[in-house]
């Protein structure tokens, strides 16, 4: 039986986890704060970064590129799925987060209050151990490992977005081309990150979230990411960071302007870590330095490859529209 003060606790981190689950431009800012306030949550800075590039991807379907390469239906899966992910993500983590900083608070680990809210045994024991031996790099990977095999089961292995979306032609054409890619810009125009194939495949994800995390961290140009991530605020639109680049890309829109609210619902019964064969501790090896991570000129020939198809598809159209007013 909980404690009244225990439920009190529990309301509260309700109540500020929907407020900040709200969309993506929410859950973005509210990753970044908790991050201001308690810097030794380093994933806190890299679950705000990657949100920032799922915003990207939301209005990447809104862009010219994407209409004229993709039909309505898919764009709008795509965006559930992207959607779909990234709540879950929040509503798992952020209560994980605010219970630390309220045991930080108090002086005392309430750690005991973590399945309350569906988080994991496996993680719950990750924090406990993060208290008392404060390694901040140990946790970060745990928390890492813990977001990616949470959405395994709902999203990526669930039969809708299996069916529709994961093994459709289009999303093995831009799984096999890397577009799966996570950018971090700053303001010298340059694109620092990483990219995963096989997107649908737990380790890959947890591998890239690792090399992210030693990106962010490690690398001689973390200040300058940091900067940017610090100085200009997130609407979504690539034109957060194009305005830096030399190079002109297709534009796209703000979040808030091309999609609604979403409702989602969670079962929180649901434990992966009881489930899972192997023991996910295998994954909490240091980080290994990137030796590749400056993506500007890869990723503009990625973008050029797209203009090429767009085009192709485009002519295409044109052809089949001729030959078929020719017949009438």
């Amino acid at each position: 039986m909980l404690e009244q003060s225990d439920q009190k606790i529990i309301r509260m981190i309700e109540k500020e986890t929907e407020k900040g689950n709200l969309d993506n431009i929410s859950r973005t800012e509210f990753y970044q704060k908790y991050y201001i306030r308690n810097p030794e949550i380093k994933w806190a800075y890299l679950a705000s970064f990657v949100s920032r590039n799922a915003g990207w991807a939301m209005t990447d379907l809104k862009s010219r590129p994407f209409a004229v390469l993709l039909d309505e239906k898919l764009r709008n899966d795509l965006f559930m799925t992207y959607e779909r992910a990234n709540w879950l993500i929040f509503s798992d983590a952020f209560p994980q987060l605010l219970i630390y900083q309220w045991s930080k608070r108090q002086g005392k680990p309430y750690f005991h209050l973590l399945p309350k809210f569906g988080v994991s045994n496996w993680i719950s024991e990750k924090w406990l151990e993060f208290w008392q031996k404060k390694d901040e790099e140990r946790l970060m990977i745990a928390l890492i490992v813990n977001e990616q095999h949470l959405i395994q089961r709902p999203v990526l292995d669930q039969t809708f977005y299996k069916k529709q979306v994961f093994n459709s032609a289009a999303f093995k054409w831009q799984d096999r081309l890397h577009f799966s890619t996570v950018l971090f810009p700053d303001k010298k125009g340059r694109l620092t990150g990483s990219s995963v194939s096989d997107f649908t495949k737990t380790d890959k994800r947890i591998e890239l979230g690792k090399k992210l995390a030693w990106i962010l961290f490690h690398s001689d140009q973390k200040e300058e990411m940091a900067d940017f991530h610090q100085s200009i605020p997130h609407t979504g639109s690539r034109k957060d960071y194009q305005r830096f680049l030399k190079r002109r890309y297709p534009k796209t829109p703000m979040v808030r302007s091309s999609y609604p609210v979403i409702t989602h619902h969670r079962d929180f019964k649901f434990d992966w870590s009881i489930h899972l064969l192997k023991n996910p501790d295998r994954y909490l090896k240091q980080l290994k330095p990137v030796k590749r991570f400056n993506l500007t000129e890869w990723y503009e020939e990625k973008l050029h490859q797209m203009e090429v198809a767009v085009r192709i598809e485009e002519f295409y159209k044109s052809t089949m529209k001729q030959k078929g007013d020719s017949y009438r």
